[in-house]
Formats: C-alpha cells, structure tokens, sequence
C-alpha cells in the first residue's frame, strides 16, 4: 500500500473563537490534534484537564501556564508538556500564538471543527 499524505494550509482553516479573546484553528489526524492558538493579553484559560497528553509550544507572547502545583511565564520557543488527567491553567501576559498538539485526537474538538463548518 502506498502512502497517502494530506496537505493543508492554515489559510484555509476556520478560526473559531472557543472562549473570550480566544482563537483556535485545528488540525485533526488519525491519532493527533493540533491548535493553533491566537490569544489576546488578558484571555484566561480556566483550570481543566482532560485525558490527553498535551504538548504546548510557545510561538509569540508570553504566556503564565500553571501545569499542576507549578508556575511558568512561558515565552518564544518554551515549549510544556502537560501529562493525561493534570490541571493545569493560564493566563496570557500579551498576545500569544501558541501550538498544542493533543494525543489521542481530542473528539470534543472534532465535534467543534464540524459543527463550524
């Protein structure tokens, strides 16, 4: 069997605003998502977790990320990485472009990029 590759441009991919002064764009895989995030000074991610293992790189801004009992002002090129089933919070310092890359695939994140399109 050969291989079968898919190509994207962000261009072409739905922002969706999914909290105040935050926007995503996602990328799904068969085993991965990805966000692509624009975050506004100020914009607050609540306290959460969620059953995935989370990678979280920093492309512009700074960033305070709490990941369990510890406290980070993240900037270009930090990068976190956030364990399955972890709280973890933050707070953008200036505006931001951060990358998280979710595994498994975040299925409530699908549903969101499907029900905006």
């Amino acid at each position: 069997m050969g291989v079968v590759m898919t190509f994207k441009n962000l261009n072409d991919v739905e922002e969706i605003d999914i909290l105040p002064k935050i926007k995503v764009k996602f990328i799904h895989s068969k085993n991965m998502t990805f966000a692509y995030w624009k975050i506004q000074s100020g914009a607050i991610f609540p306290d959460h977790s969620h059953p995935h293992e989370q990678v979280a790189t920093m492309l512009e801004g700074e960033f305070e990320f709490k990941v369990g009992n510890e406290k980070r002002i993240m900037k270009e090129g930090d990068i976190a990485i956030v364990l399955p089933n972890i709280n973890h919070s933050g707070i953008a310092l200036t505006d931001c472009k951060i990358i998280d890359v979710f595994f498994p695939t975040r299925e409530d994140y699908v549903e969101l990029s499907n029900k905006n399109k």
